[in-house]
């Protein structure tokens, strides 16, 4: 068992449950990843991706190394979406340049019904031991945030066997046999809430649900095959977690990609925050969800391909956009979704300090 120490720089958690914070906190949606040359010399050590997720410690240095880049405000374990499908016995492996595939995708009612929550105790026990160890490693220094994959993204992939650009074979299965698409989302949920407590139990400070393909269903399907598991979730999760001398609150984090349509249903969740995407206006996000939770979000990953006069300036429209929060109201900075892998480091140093030195303004004015 870790011994837990209480966060310092606890910016990012205040956020999330609507205190007032000195300035408007940051961190980033694949913050460890392909664009810091030092992720690719671990990787390479790794071998290979699910080499770098199956090594507590290897993942443990990827999740840090952002944190000595960067003065961020938290820090997000480094793992996959397709940790919990693997898990379930459908053979997750990695096509160089292709993505991810599964080698026994979802094709009919038998492997529907061959589908079973895993032990998360064992068959995802490397996940639950990277986040102790980047808890101890951390040393209270940022929270640490725990994440799944949402039931319904995951099952686009189970069904498609990897990455889809039409959904094609997962919609028809959602149309046609409602009844199996559902099995699959029922099973799946209950894998994520298991999974998700489990972090929690190894020491996340709060989880983030991605629902990276909420936005390809049409209004109505959404609300039915993803919004519905999403609810469950949430409402399944522990408000607190017990370390020992002290007690933790653990926020949660919804983020459907495409999901601007639907922000007051996502609201419903019951989310301390919602995530968006750079199609939102984050002004007109906040009037819509009022006090029910905060907001993440939400620039527009290719700004950092800008010179850095451009990056400052769309950060602080950003900010601008949102307003300065308040009691009720929370604001955590963040990219619409994951940097791109060819981002200049650099160009995120500008970022993050353009967030921290302009919100800090804000709140003085």
């Amino acid at each position: 068992m870790s011994t837990f120490t209480p966060v310092k720089n606890d910016t990012f958690l205040r956020a999330l449950r609507r205190e007032p914070t000195e300035y408007t906190p940051v961190w980033l949606m694949r913050q460890a990843g392909r664009y810091l040359p030092e992720y690719r010399a671990t990787r390479a050590r790794a071998g290979n991706f699910m080499g770098l997720c199956t090594n507590p410690e290897l993942a443990c240095e990827v999740t840090l190394q952002p944190l000595a880049r960067y003065p961020l405000d938290a820090a997000i374990l480094f793992s996959d979406i397709l940790t919990v499908p693997d898990a379930m016995g459908l053979g997750l492996y990695f096509e160089e340049g292709e993505g991810p595939k599964f080698k026994s995708p979802i094709k009919d009612e038998a492997d529907v019904a061959k589908l079973a929550v895993p032990d998360v105790g064992t068959s995802l026990k490397y996940v639950t031991d990277a986040v102790s160890t980047i808890r101890g490693a951390l040393g209270g220094r940022v929270p640490l945030i725990g994440f799944s994959g949402s039931p319904w993204t995951l099952a686009c992939y189970m069904v498609e066997g990897g990455s889809s650009s039409d959904f094609r074979k997962v919609k028809a299965m959602m149309y046609k046999r409602p009844d199996l698409m559902h099995q699959i989302l029922s099973v799946t949920t209950e894998a994520v809430i298991q999974y998700l407590k489990a972090q929690i139990e190894a020491g996340a400070q709060a989880v983030m649900v991605f629902d990276s393909w909420g936005g390809a269903l049409a209004d109505g399907a959404f609300q039915q095959f993803s919004l519905a598991y999403l609810k469950r979730i949430v409402q399944a999760l522990p408000l607190e977690a017990n370390r020992g001398s002290f007690k933790e609150h653990i926020p949660s984090i919804v983020f459907t990609k495409g999901g601007g349509l639907w922000l007051e249903d996502l609201a419903s969740t019951g989310a301390s925050a919602l995530g968006v995407d750079w199609t939102v206006n984050l002004g007109q996000a906040r009037a819509r969800v009022g006090e029910r939770c905060a907001l993440q979000g939400n620039l527009d990953p290719n700004v950092l391909f800008a010179n850095p006069p451009q990056i400052e300036a769309e950060v602080a429209k950003a900010l601008e956009s949102f307003g300065v929060p308040q009691n009720g109201v929370g604001h955590v900075f963040n990219l619409g979704h994951g940097i791109s892998q060819f981002t200049d480091p650099e160009a995120v140093t500008v970022m993050v300090n353009a967030v921290h030195n302009y919100s800090k303004r804000q709140r003085a004015q």
